[in-house]
C-alpha cells in the first residue's frame, strides 16, 4: 500500500495537506488502473495549521449525489497547479481518471476510482508513476465552509466544520502532509483581512511583513469593488503570466 498527501487550490484558493493511503483493488477483478483510499483524514491538523472534522464532506457530497455528479479527477490541479496563479496549457485540465464514489467514514473520505486512457502515453505514464509510487499525492480541491479560527498557541489555524465545495480531487507529485501522502486543496474563502493575509503568505509565499502590506490595502479595495477578491485573484492572475 502507497500513501498520498496534500496541497493548494484554484485562482480563489490555498493548498494544504490532510492524509491518504490508496491501494491498487485491479487483482480483485476490477479494471486496470483502479484504486483507492482516503483523501482526508478526518482529525489531523495539517502542515498549514487545519484540522477537518468528522460530517464535513456530508453537505458536499450530498450535493453532488443530488445533482449525479463527482468531483474530476485531475493532475496536479490542471491549469491551477501551475503556482500560485495558474498555467496556460489549454488540456491541464482534462481528466486523468474518474472517482466513482467517495464517502465518509469514521477515518475520513474514502474515495474510489479508476485511471483512464491506459492506452496513451500520459495514460500508462500516470498509471506507472502510481505503481512504482513516485506519483505518490493525492490533494482534495475545496471551498471552506463553517470554521472556527483557533485563539491559542496549541489549537488548530481553522478547524473545519464544513465543506462548501469540492470541484477536484488530483493525483499530485508534491504531497505535503508526511502522515498522508495524498492530499487535500482547499479553495480559500477569504472573509476577512486575516484571512486575505494568510492566502498571501502561504500560497503566494510573501513574507509577513509583505503580505500585511498588501493585504491591508488590497483588501480593502477588493471589498468595495462590485466583484470584490475574485476580481483582485484575477488581476493579480493576469500580472503573473504578464511576468
Amino acid at each position: 500500500m502507497a500513501s498520498l498527501t496534500a496541497e493548494k487550490s484554484r485562482a480563489t484558493g490555498e493548498r494544504k495537506a490532510v492524509s491518504f493511503e490508496y491501494k491498487f483493488t485491479e487483482d480483485n477483478g476490477q479494471p486496470a488502473g483502479t484504486f483507492e483510499g482516503y483523501g482526508s483524514v478526518f482529525n489531523n491538523e495539517d502542515d498549514g495549521g487545519d484540522l477537518i472534522q468528522p460530517g464535513a464532506f456530508a453537505g458536499v457530497l450530498a450535493r453532488h449525489q443530488a445533482k449525479a455528479t463527482m468531483p474530476k479527477m485531475l493532475l496536479n490541479h490542471g491549469s491551477m497547479g501551475g503556482g500560485l496563479f495558474g498555467g496556460a496549457d489549454p488540456m491541464a485540465d482534462l481528466p486523468v481518471g474518474r472517482w466513482a464514489t467517495m464517502s465518509e467514514d469514521t477515518h475520513g473520505l474514502q474515495c474510489k476510482g479508476r485511471l483512464i486512457n491506459l492506452d496513451t502515453e500520459s495514460g500508462r505514464r500516470i498509471y506507472g508513476a502510481m505503481k512504482e509510487k513516485t506519483l505518490d499525492g493525492l490533494s482534495i480541491g475545496y471551498r471552506v465552509g463553517d470554521y472556527v479560527r483557533g485563539t491559542k498557541p496549541n489549537e488548530p489555524r481553522r478547524t473545519i466544520k464544513s465543506i462548501k465545495d469540492l470541484p477536484e480531487v488530483s493525483l499530485v507529485t508534491f504531497p505535503m502532509n508526511e502522515l498522508a501522502r495524498t492530499g487535500a486543496v482547499k479553495a480559500m474563502d477569504i472573509r476577512t483581512i486575516r484571512d486575505f493575509e494568510d492566502f498571501l503568505r502561504e500560497a503566494g509565499g510573501f513574507s509577513h511583513a509583505a503580505a500585511k502590506s498588501i493585504a491591508r490595502s488590497g483588501f480593502k479595495a477588493a471589498e468595495a469593488a462590485p466583484s470584490g477578491i475574485e476580481a483582485l485573484a484575477a488581476s493579480l492572475r493576469d500580472l503573473r503570466r504578464a511576468i
